[in-house]
Order: C-alpha cells, then sequence, then structure tokens
C-alpha cells in the first residue's frame, strides 16, 4: 500500500499521447485504443482521470502536434497537468491534484515509454504512490539510429523491470490493461 496517509483513491494517469508524439511511436493505434477504453472503465468506476500534457522545443504547445490525439476526449473536470520535464512530477501540480483527490495509487499508460513513462513511474514511487505500469498501453519511438534499443525491447524491458520494482511500504508492477479491475 502507498506510504502516502490517508489517500486510499486510485486514478488513471495518462501521460503525453499527442499527436506528434504518438505518430512516431510503435503500435500506436493499439495503444491508442487500449487507452481509450481504460479511461472509459475509470469513468465508470469513479476513478479520477488525470491527463498530463508535455511541451518543449520540439512539441511546441499550442500547435497541432501538441494536442491529444482525437481518440482521447478529455472531461472538463478532469485535471490537465502541463510539464516540460520527463517525470510528471516534476515542477508540476500534479502531487497536489493527487492529494486533493486523496490517490495514493497510480496506473500509468502513455508515452514515451523510455522518457517519461519511466520518469513519471520513478517519480511516484520515490514520492510514496504505488504505482501500476498497464504493461500493453505504453509505447515509444525508434531511437535506435542513437544506440536505443529497438521500440518493441524498450517496451518489453520496462514491463519487466517495472514488473520487478520493490520500494518499502509502496507497490509497483505491470498489468495488461484487460486485467485492470477499477472496480476494486
Amino acid at each position: 500500500m502507498t506510504t502516502l496517509a490517508d489517500r486510499p483513491n486510485t486514478a488513471l494517469l495518462v501521460v503525453d499521447v499527442q499527436k506528434q508524439v504518438m505518430a512516431s511511436s510503435i503500435d500506436s493505434g493499439a495503444v491508442i485504443t487500449r487507452i481509450a477504453e481504460l479511461v472509459t472503465r475509470a469513468r465508470a468506476s469513479s476513478v479520477s482521470v488525470v491527463w498530463v500534457q508535455h511541451s518543449s522545443d520540439e512539441l511546441v504547445e499550442g500547435s497541432p502536434g501538441w494536442e491529444y490525439v482525437p481518440e482521447l476526449t478529455r472531461d472538463v473536470a478532469e485535471p490537465l497537468i502541463a510539464k516540460k520535464y520527463g517525470d510528471s512530477f516534476e515542477d508540476t501540480e500534479l502531487e497536489s491534484v493527487l492529494a486533493d483527490l486523496r490517490v495514493g495509487s497510480l496506473v500509468v499508460a502513455g508515452a514515451q515509454t523510455d522518457f517519461c513513462i519511466r520518469s513519471t513511474l520513478h517519480g511516484a514511487l520515490a514520492r510514496g504512490y504505488d504505482a501500476t505500469l498497464v504493461s500493453d498501453a505504453h509505447t515509444t519511438e525508434d531511437l535506435s539510429e542513437w544506440g536505443a534499443p529497438p521500440p518493441a525491447q524498450v517496451i518489453s524491458h520496462t514491463n519487466l523491470y517495472w514488473d520487478n520494482q520493490r520500494a518499502p511500504g509502496r507497490i509497483a508492477g505491470s498489468i495488461r490493461a484487460e486485467d485492470i479491475d477499477f472496480a476494486r
């Protein structure tokens, strides 16, 4: 269980599923479909959905590529966290939003596996949150030209190491989208 006092709730954290990011990511259509299904199931179970949107020199705020993919529609009542760093907690309002929602457990999906997803997972665990990675609802682009493994291996390795991540008093792991039960 989370090490955060009085935080019994879970939130689905949807990270950087933006047009430009997903356009260069592998298996993006299937990942977007799974995330859309997770959003629907979370809402049906009254689980908070928190959206994260990255901006940088390459992903310019307000540009068409910066926008979320059209298959995912944020409800205006759902929090939107603007970020500039890989870790969704770093220099953002995410922690205070989650505190207000009494969230101690995160289910994480989105992009990019090797940057923002990994950073956010570690940021969550280090801050006392339980952090579950949706193993088939995150993706990345091919960075092998710069020495990275092929994207499928990056995704697979991230699932493997996150499934075996441990911290005192906290739960980490990965689970397929179809096996997530928000009603528990």
